[in-house]
């Protein structure tokens, strides 16, 4: 029951994902992020199988990196959202992903972005956007209360509505978020919203 979704604000955006690792009816752990800092200014957000959604971020991150270290520019928002579609796309006819990506970025030129790829390899820029169950309560929430040109309060308010309709609304809720934002000082975590801690496994 994975819940993945992001909005671009006023010189931002933000992105949000459970952190929940499921397989069949076990909870394996409650604290596992699932957005991964591909730069200094860029945030990827994954659902999908997790082997996958591990294996295929990291990948995405090192290109990024090597990309970088290369040519001694980092690539654009737009031009990490095109070379993750390809890659995609490329694997669609060999091994594919079974993966969903929001790709949230600023640039200097462009501003805040945010991007969607499916694991169909389609891509499109949007202001707000979700994957998983949790997505028909976000997106409908996000329907209502969204707006262009959002204060960083407004959308965490709006993001706190978003976890709010899930936990109350799907059968079975993710009980905690993690909560990362990009903007002209960079990508890093903002807040966990958290309703179950992990207990530690006491040593023997």
């Amino acid at each position: 029951m994975e819940c993945v979704f992001g909005l671009v604000g006023n010189g931002f955006a933000i992105v949000v994902a459970d952190s929940s690792a499921v397989h069949s009816i076990l909870v394996h752990k409650s604290n596992e992020d699932k957005i991964m800092v591909l730069d200094s200014h860029k945030l990827i957000a994954a659902s999908g199988e997790p082997g996958d959604r591990v294996q295929f971020t990291e990948y995405i991150q090192k290109n990024v990196a090597l990309y970088q270290f290369r040519n001694g520019i980092p690539l654009t928002t737009a031009a990490a959202a095109n070379f993750t579609r390809g890659e995609l796309a490329t694997a669609l006819r060999k091994n594919p992903y079974s993966v969903n990506i929001l790709l949230a970025g600023y640039d200097k030129e462009t501003g805040p972005e945010l991007y969607y790829i499916d694991y169909i390899a389609t891509l499109h820029k949007l202001e707000k956007g979700a994957f998983g169950y949790g997505s028909y309560f976000s997106l409908s929430m996000m329907d209502r209360h969204y707006h262009s040109g959002m204060s960083v309060e407004e959308a965490i308010d709006l993001v706190d509505k978003c976890i709010m309709e899930i936990r109350s609304r799907l059968v079975v809720a993710p009980p905690n978020f993690v909560i990362k934002i990009v903007d002209k000082d960079g990508a890093r975590e903002y807040a966990w919203r958290e309703s179950v801690k992990d207990t530690p496994v006491p040593s023997a």
